[in-house]
């Protein structure tokens, strides 16, 4: 193996032992899962020893996430021009969440505009970090993990070898890049108030806050101080809404109480229109009014009650997709389930390894938690976690195309002919 044109030894890397380790799983799928993850912005590894990894190996991995973040599609239409209705084709293909919408009248421009604020957020946090007297190569890939919500680590611990500081400027950032990039947009062009009222960015950042407070007031007994609780409790909570999946501590050891919030905000995820994972906080506050809809509507059945975000009126096609979309997210989470149930793992490993990768977060709890990995999986369960990797970071229906019988019943059809 070569790199930076010197020859490397396969032998120094732990999770390359031979081309075959002892559960006979192939080099090839681990590499596949690896790969998948950082363009999915996962972070899920079968690494055990990435301090081992020359730097431009962790370059590159750290790269992924940043190219897979924005979306590679969504680059392509900030340098290429696209005729007729494939530029918001493809947006929307990329984007997440359960609305796509133009900020300037031209999608090219829309997404220029995206990838400006994108860069500028990267290279910003780069100089945070900089200058808390972090080394440039770990500024570089820090800085690009965070920007894609990625979460490969380029040390073993992740980030809690880092200083306080540090661990401040990396919190502030993942919660950054999981806001709606319109907000940026209209704070670039100084429009304060929409930007402000904005429902979703609220939500998230009121479900942050809470969510912290509780987990600082429960694990208050395991460190010194309480900057250092409302530190390590903020950091994780911001990993794993925005799906970055860095880590400060070992949450795994955390109380159940603080271990079910964590997991609970692997579902949240971070707003639409952001890098984050997840179902986002639109999907959820959409289902929520939908609910309470539907409770007036059982108390006072001639009453005609429209949901609305941001004071405009959400279309029924939307919420019907919303809906929809979250039927599909929950029969896929069985499904996967169910192939892993054949690991014969414990049961909170298995849902939190489907939660992790669906969600592209990263790490889960028990055999797959902060400190662990996914190498133990066998070849099958790396496929159905791949592609719930793919699935979720796509927004399920590309993916579910793809297993669908009618599509290639078209396809044979087309074929024959």
């Amino acid at each position: 193996m070569r790199c930076d044109g010197i020859e490397l030894d396969p032998d120094q890397f732990r999770w390359v032992p031979s081309v075959l380790d002892q559960r006979g799983n192939s080099l090839f799928y681990r590499c596949i899962f690896e790969t998948v993850s950082g363009f999915t912005t996962t972070g899920a590894t079968i690494l055990g020893d990435v301090e081992a990894l020359s730097h431009c190996m962790l370059f590159w991995r750290s790269l992924t996430h940043w190219m897979g973040g924005m979306g590679v599609l969504v680059l392509l239409l900030a340098v290429i021009r696209m005729g007729g209705g494939s530029n918001m084709n493809l947006m929307r293909a990329e984007s997440t969440g359960p609305a796509v919408s133009k900020l300037v009248p031209k999608v090219m421009h829309s997404a220029r505009i995206v990838y400006m604020i994108y860069i500028t957020l990267t290279g910003v946090m780069v100089v945070f970090l900089l200058a808390g007297k972090m080394p440039l190569c770990d500024a570089l890939t820090t800085a690009l993990g965070t920007a894609g919500t990625g979460g490969f680590g380029i040390k073993a611990d992740s980030m809690a070898s880092y200083s306080p500081y540090l661990q401040w400027v990396v919190t502030v950032f993942m919660l950054a890049f999981g806001v709606n990039f319109n907000a940026y947009y209209l704070i670039l062009f100084k429009k304060w108030r929409q930007a402000l009222h904005m429902e979703e960015v609220r939500y998230y950042l009121l479900v942050v806050v809470a969510a912290s407070a509780i987990i600082t007031a429960n694990i208050y007994n395991t460190a010194v101080s309480f900057e250092e609780n409302l530190r390590t409790a903020a950091f994780q909570v911001a990993s794993i809404i925005t799906t970055t999946g860095f880590a400060t501590a070992d949450f795994n050891l955390w109380p159940e109480t603080s271990r079910f919030l964590l997991v609970l905000l692997m579902f949240f995820g971070a707003c639409a229109g952001s890098t984050g994972g997840g179902l986002k906080i639109s999907r959820i506050l959409i289902t929520v009014k939908t609910i309470g809809r539907e409770l007036t509507s059982y108390l006072f059945p001639k009453s005609v009650k429209k949901i609305k975000v941001d004071g405009k009126t959400v279309e029924d096609d939307v919420v019907r997709g919303v809906h929809v979309y979250l039927a599909a997210f929950a029969v896929l989470f069985a499904i996967s389930m169910f192939c892993l149930s054949f690991e014969n793992i414990d049961l909170i490993s298995s849902f939190t390894a489907v939660a992790a990768t669906i969600n592209n977060i990263g790490p889960g709890l028990n055999l797959v938690g902060p400190v662990e990995n996914f190498a133990f999986f066998s070849n099958f369960s790396k496929y159905v976690l791949i592609f719930d990797m793919l699935a979720g970071r796509l927004e399920l229906f590309p993916m579910l195309i793809l297993v669908y019988p009618l599509t290639w019943k078209g396809v044979l059809k087309k074929g024959k002919k």
